[in-house]
């Protein structure tokens, strides 16, 4: 083969070198916007399920003398207090260059929140056709459950003295009882006794 015939196969194939490495790289940013997007994803609804726990220990200590009440937050069915903390995952979304296309509470008997976003930045390349400026969309699902249980007080026998004065107000209503932890008394006149909520209830993760 002489010369004239091997410069435009030596074209030839580094033409197709540098594609191949374009594909390689849009395969690459593709990954990386993915990656990003569900990071953020992640953020944004673990921040809103951790606001919606911070949320509801006000709820707790105006009602440290309802027992009924205690029970229902610490039983599985328990969907969550007052409010909706999706500004939280609108926040962290930004903090992470991602915008929040729709942020809810869950519907599916658990307490916690689904947020999908969309990466501020689309793709740099259009190597596959549409592809630039495509943005990378990602969904996470973060929920709370309690770490402890609720142990209701025992009722007390009555007095028998008939000019007793009881105060069923400050009494104790029961206790929270957590795995590997201490017991905490639920004391009405003193709602500061009442442990972190990052004690009570765990945030994390789902699949869906």
């Amino acid at each position: 083969m002489d010369r004239g015939q091997a410069v435009p196969l030596y074209i030839a194939a580094v033409a197709g070198l540098l594609f191949a490495a374009l594909v390689f790289f849009a395969f690459g940013e593709a990954d990386i916007r993915r990656n990003g997007a569900q990071s953020a994803a992640d953020a944004a609804a673990l921040a809103a399920a951790k606001e919606s726990r911070s949320l509801l220990e006000p709820d707790l200590k105006e009602h440290l003398t309802d027992p009924k009440y205690f029970e229902s937050v610490f039983s599985a069915s328990f969907l969550g207090g007052p409010g909706n903390a999706c500004w939280k995952a609108s926040d962290f979304a930004a903090r992470n260059k991602a915008s929040v296309v729709r942020c809810s509470p869950l519907a599916d008997s658990r307490w916690g929140y689904e947020v999908r976003l969309k990466s501020d930045q689309g793709m740099s390349t259009d190597i596959a056709p549409g592809t630039e400026g495509r943005k990378a969309e990602a969904v996470a699902v973060a929920v709370i459950e309690p770490r402890c249980a609720f142990v209701a007080a025992e009722t007390p026998a009555p007095d028998p003295d008939p000019e007793a004065d009881p105060d069923p107000a400050s009494a104790s209503i029961g206790k929270i009882r957590c795995d590997g932890g201490p017991d905490w008394s639920l004391d009405p006149e003193d709602p500061t006794l009442m442990p972190d909520m990052a004690d009570l209830f765990t945030v994390r993760l789902a699949e869906d």
